[in-house]
């Protein structure tokens, strides 16, 4: 098949042999720059056409992606304007595709007043292929999603660079690997000379559509002034997305802010939302600024009741403070450390203020710590084992992490589901309701979970070797990178759930329910099946 590459081709498919196409009389080249074949067409909007190729050029004909820029206007001045932008706009692109995570750029040239842009091709599922398969995420998965995203904002942003397009659709599982790729930078913003930056009015003729995709985009990012916060409030949206499985277009709106409504569609612990709240300001001033702060936010969660604990202790022996810990949102520097009005006294007033808001806007963003008493933060007492009290010297005895059968149940029943990092190896929890629960990275080797509800739980990089989760109801629950070496999973419910990386060897699956449940064959290669396994396809037996 020989392809058309005229932008206003209305038929652009030709038979391998025509010079012309048929419908629109253009010039067919067999080969676009001499060296790569279009395939097919994957995509086209405002900007042109995205295609698959092959480069002919290398060994093996590898296979990329090749975006046409089209400019609005063939005038001659503004078509130099473009071609200006398309150099500027490739050089950024090349600079930043030194990444892992996001594709590089190949090539780039001009052809017949079109502007060509060469890069490698990702091959697997976008989140929003995803999530019209298998469903909508957990909290788990989306607190996966954003340890991956995140970094990747800030190495992006650090580049001086601004997304503009993050969206479901932009977020490509990379089957090779099974890492996260972010793709399609065709509305990237250079932010690398602020005086261009802030002169556009020239470039809007040409970069106007540019802008992102409606409900993804903040306001400031729709009225052409996007600045770094313009991506986090891309990714909260993206997140919603995730959690829910609609899109923007599908919620409604508060008309007297203009939020977006979408708390009743979830159902996350109340720190996440907070945090979800905060990306979604509406106004910039009131959004997280950069990566950095939501991952500072998602990080102090396990240590904000301890914190204002210590704080609020601290508060009432000023004395004994030499430092303190601050939030610029909440309160002003202090002249004097060792005064009533000190910033620990007043931290310890700001996060009582704070957690009485029945509209919290997120918490433990810009938080640090200074001064010796608050050099490290330490994990508060509901996060198991006895904590012991700070000696008058300052000095703090050391916390075990080691909890019984009672207590977890206990704690569980009274509305905790934190167990991070806990020793729950050997315990007997057989039948336990543990729904939602967080066990990550806990060491849970040898116990016994058989018949226990754990639906939606997180039990990302956990140990649980040799566990019996005999018929578990473990639906949706978070496994990746979880060691399952030897564990007895006959009959458990593994629907939906995230195997992504888990050490499936020896591990005894038995008559489990892995429909749609996300393991590769190598993984299930490793482990125990037979004829009563239903494999993620939903067939009993055969993949």
């Amino acid at each position: 098949m020989s392809y058309c590459l005229n932008p206003d081709c209305p038929k652009p498919k030709n038979p391998e042999s025509a010079q012309e196409c048929l419908a629109c009389g253009s010039k067919l080249s067999l080969l676009l720059s001499g060296r790569y074949r279009v395939i097919r067409i994957l995509g086209q909007g405002g900007f042109g056409k995205t295609f698959l190729a092959r480069d002919l050029s290398l060994p093996g004909n590898p296979s990329c992606v090749i975006k046409q820029l089209r400019p609005n206007t063939t005038a001659p001045h503004m078509l130099q304007m473009a071609r200006e932008l398309f150099n500027r706009e490739a050089e950024t692109l090349g600079r930043i595709g030194n990444h892992p995570q996001v594709p590089r750029l190949l090539d780039y040239f001009e052809d017949n007043q079109q502007f060509y842009l060469v890069q490698e091709y990702v091959k697997g599922y976008n989140f929003q292929q995803e999530i019209k398969k298998n469903g909508p995420m957990s909290e788990a998965g989306v607190r996966q999603f954003l340890s991956e995203i995140l970094p990747l904002l800030q190495y992006i942003h650090s580049q001086q660079v601004i997304h503009r397009d993050i969206k479901p659709a932009n977020l490509i599982r990379r089957e090779e690997d099974r890492k996260l790729v972010l793709i399609d930078f065709g509305a990237v913003k250079n932010q690398v000379d602020p005086v261009a930056a802030a002169n556009t009015s020239d470039q809007t003729a040409l970069t106007g559509f540019a802008v992102g995709t409606p409900g993804f985009a903040p306001p400031e990012q729709m009225m052409m002034r996007p600045v770094y916060a313009s991506d986090v409030y891309a990714v909260g949206v993206t997140c919603v997305y995730l959690l829910t499985g609609k899109s923007p277009k599908d919620l409604n709106y508060n008309p007297s802010t203009g939020e977006m409504v979408w708390q009743q569609y979830v159902h996350v612990s109340d720190h996440f939302a907070n945090v979800l709240r905060k990306m979604l300001e509406v106004s910039v001033r009131d959004r997280y600024q950069s990566a950095d702060e939501v991952l500072r936010a998602l990080d102090l969660e396990p240590y904000l009741d301890s914190l204002a604990q210590g704080m609020i202790t601290s508060a009432n022996n000023p004395g004994k403070s030499k430092g303190g810990v601050f939030d610029s949102g909440d309160f002003d520097a202090p002249s004097s450390p060792s005064s009533p009005t000190s910033a620990t006294a007043k931290l310890a007033m700001a996060i009582k203020k704070r957690k009485s808001r029945q509209n919290n806007t997120g918490v433990g963003n810009n938080l640090y710590t200074s001064g010796a008493s608050f050099g490290r933060l330490t994990p508060p007492s509901n996060m198991g084992g006895n904590q012991s009290p700070r000696s008058s010297s300052g000095s703090k005895k050391r916390i075990s992490n080691r909890m019984d059968a009672q207590t977890v149940l206990t704690s569980y029943q009274k509305g905790r589901r934190d167990f991070t990092d806990q020793n729950l190896s050997l315990l007997n929890l057989q039948e336990a309701n543990l729904s939602k629960g967080i066990f990550h990275q806990s060491k849970l080797t040898k116990v016994n979970l058989a018949g226990a509800n754990l639906t939606n739980a997180d039990f990302g990089k956990a140990n649980l070797t040799n566990a019996n989760l005999r018929d578990a109801n473990l639906g949706r629950a978070y496994l990746s990178y979880t060691n399952l070496e030897g564990a007895d999973l006959r009959g458990a419910d593994l629907s939906f759930a995230y195997l992504n990386y888990a050490n499936l060897k020896n591990t005894n699956l038995c008559g489990a329910n892995l429909t749609n449940a996300k393991v590769t064959e190598e993984q299930l290669a490793q482990a125990k099946t037979n004829w009563t396994t239903i494999m993620p396809n939903g067939k009993r037996g055969f993949w």
